[in-house]
């Protein structure tokens, strides 16, 4: 399991959001080893004392950007953990999508093995495949494509997390302000209320004492 969360707070519930998505899958799968590979740092400290956390990638959501080379080097790290073991048979990934600044969809995909499922017009899977005409070898074509494949859906992922991240962060940091600006006017109000009742209190009480004389 790959999450993308972020490295820093002030976010309102987008890491609680994606941290909960990734316990309903564990839920969902139980008696699986779920290893996680953990992008950010909040994912990766919430699930480093509850789960299996093999590998971890802090600093890269934080920035506010992302390189694709940085990208390359997490994709080259799952590549690497799927093939190069038979212990681990799948892998999924945990992001947020940016849709608006307002709304962030949590996503829940299967990264490998890649689907082989083929669409018709309607979306539904076709009952026969097309075959295919290659000018190379069909091994060597897909032993090309397929990591790049991989590799540029890292990269959407962590471009969308990022995006989302600073979405959440506005909205978040609007209605704080906004809480706080409600806030500051109450305390205001009260305290000239108490202000006005002392100095009442006092002229009340000058007045008592000037009509007792």
């Amino acid at each position: 399991m790959v999450l993308i969360t972020a490295d820093k707070g002030l976010c309102g519930a987008f890491n609680a959001n994606l941290i909960k998505a990734a316990q309903v899958f564990i839920r969902e799968n139980p008696g699986k080893q779920i290893e996680f590979l953990a992008v950010g740092r909040k994912g990766r400290d919430f699930f480093r004392r509850r789960a299996d956390v093999t590998g971890e990638y802090i600093g890269l959501t934080g920035k506010g950007r992302v390189e694709f080379s940085e990208a390359l080097e997490v994709a080259d790290d799952i590549i690497k953990r799927f093939t190069g073991t038979e212990e681990i048979d799948k892998v999924f990934i945990i992001f947020a999508e940016f849709k608006t600044v307002l709304t962030q969809r949590i996503v829940v995909e299967q990264l490998l093995p890649i689907s082989q499922t083929r669409n018709d017009e309607s979306g539904a899977p076709k009952a026969e495949g097309i075959d295919y005409i290659y000018e190379q070898p069909p091994a060597e074509v897909f032993t090309r494509l397929l990591p790049r494949l991989i590799e540029t859906q890292i990269f959407r992922a962590l471009l969308e997390s990022i995006a989302s991240e600073q979405g959440a962060r506005m909205t978040a940091m609007d209605a704080a302000s906004k809480n706080a600006g409600e806030l500051i006017s109450t305390l205001t109000l009260n305290l000239n209320r108490a202000r006005q009742a002392a100095i009442t209190r006092e002229i009340i009480e000058i007045v008592s004492g000037a009509a007792a004389l």
